[in-house]
C-alpha cells in the first residue's frame, strides 16, 4: 500500500447538483414511513440529502463491488472491502421541495491502522449541502476500506444476545430486501452487500444481506428529531458492527442528563449496531 500515493488524494474536491423533486421526497417517505420525524409541509424529510447528487459512473467504470471504481474523487485504496464507519453531521436549515442542491465534497483526512481483522484504511469526505438560501447541512463521512474475506477462513461465531440498554423512545423496523432494495434505488447505491446474496456471503464474507449505514443513521436522526421536538443540531455517530438483514431490528434514543440524546440501532439479539449522540452547538 503506497500511504505517500494515497494522501495526495487529501484535498480533492469535486460538486455536484441536484433536484429536491416531489417523487424523491415521496419516494423516501414511503420508504422510511412511520419512521420519519414531522416536518413541515413543503420540507423534505430529514437525511434526505443521502439520496441527492449520487455518484453516476456508467456500467464500464463500477468495480466488482458495485461501487465506482477507486482512483476518481475517492482514492484507490487498495482493499476491497468498503463500509460506513460514521461521522458527524451539523444542520443548520431544512431542504425544501423545489430546491436546486450542490453538494461540495472534500477529502479531508485519509489513515491506517492495523485491525484485529488485518488492516484498515479510514477515508474521511467533508460535504456541505447549499441551496440558494446557503448552507443547509454540513457533514464529515468516514469511510472504512478493509482487507476481503479469505475463502477456508471459519465463520465467526455469532455472539450471544445481550439484555437491551433502556430508552425513552423505540421504533422497530422491518429490514426486509425490498426495504433495501429501495433504498439503494433512490440513492443509485449499486453496492452489492446491500441486495446480492451470493456475493455478500460468499465474496465478502458476511452473513446475510448488510442493512446500509445510511439507513441507520436516517433512522437514528429523525428519531432524535422526534424525540427532541426539533432537528438534531450537531450528531456524532459511529458504525459498531454490520447489521444483517433479516430480522427486524430497532432504532433508540434517550436523553442524556447533560440534554444531549443519545440515539442507538440494536439487532435481534439486542447487540449494538451503530451509535451516536446528538448535542446542541
Amino acid at each position: 500500500m503506497n500511504i505517500t500515493h494515497l494522501k495526495s488524494w487529501i484535498g480533492k474536491s469535486e460538486e455536484a447538483t441536484d433536484l429536491v423533486t416531489p417523487r424523491l421526497v415521496q419516494s423516501f417517505a414511503a420508504t422510511f414511513a412511520p419512521h420519519l420525524a414531522p416536518h413541515a409541509q413543503g420540507n423534505a424529510p430529514l437525511a434526505l440529502h443521502w439520496c441527492l447528487a449520487p455518484p453516476i459512473s456508467p456500467m464500464s467504470a463500477i468495480g466488482n463491488d458495485g461501487h465506482a471504481a477507486k482512483g476518481e474523487f475517492l482514492p484507490p485504496v487498495p482493499l476491497p472491502r468498503r463500509m460506513w464507519a460514521g461521522g458527524t453531521i451539523e444542520t443548520l436549515s431544512p431542504l425544501r421541495e423545489g430546491d436546486w442542491v450542490t453538494r461540495r465534497s472534500t477529502i479531508g483526512d485519509i489513515s491506517f491502522k492495523e485491525g484485529r481483522t488485518g488492516p484498515l484504511c479510514f477515508v474521511a469526505v467533508d460535504h456541505e449541502i447549499v441551496t440558494e438560501r446557503g448552507v443547509a447541512l454540513r457533514e464529515r463521512h468516514n469511510i472504512v476500506y478493509r482487507e476481503a474475506a479469505r475463502a477456508g477462513d471459519p465463520a465467526a461465531p455469532a455472539p450471544a444476545a445481550v439484555e437491551p440498554e433502556a430508552a425513552d423512545l423505540v421504533w422497530e423496523v422491518a429490514s426486509s430486501p425490498v426495504f433495501l432494495f429501495r433504498y439503494s434505488a433512490i440513492t443509485f447505491n449499486g453496492h452489492r452487500i446491500h441486495y446480492d446474496l451470493p456475493y455478500v456471503t460468499k465474496e465478502e464474507g458476511y452473513a446475510g444481506l448488510v442493512v446500509h449505514g445510511p439507513i441507520q443513521a436516517t433512522l437514528m436522526l429523525n428519531i432524535i428529531a422526534t424525540l427532541s421536538g426539533g432537528e438534531p443540531i450537531m450528531l456524532d455517530y459511529r458504525g459498531v458492527s454490520p447489521l444483517i438483514a433479516g430480522e427486524p431490528f430497532k432504532v433508540k434514543a434517550r436523553r442524556l442528563p447533560d440534554g444531549a440524546i443519545k440515539a442507538w440501532t440494536e439487532g435481534a439479539d439486542g447487540r449494538l449496531r451503530m451509535e451516536g449522540v446528538s448535542r446542541a452547538g
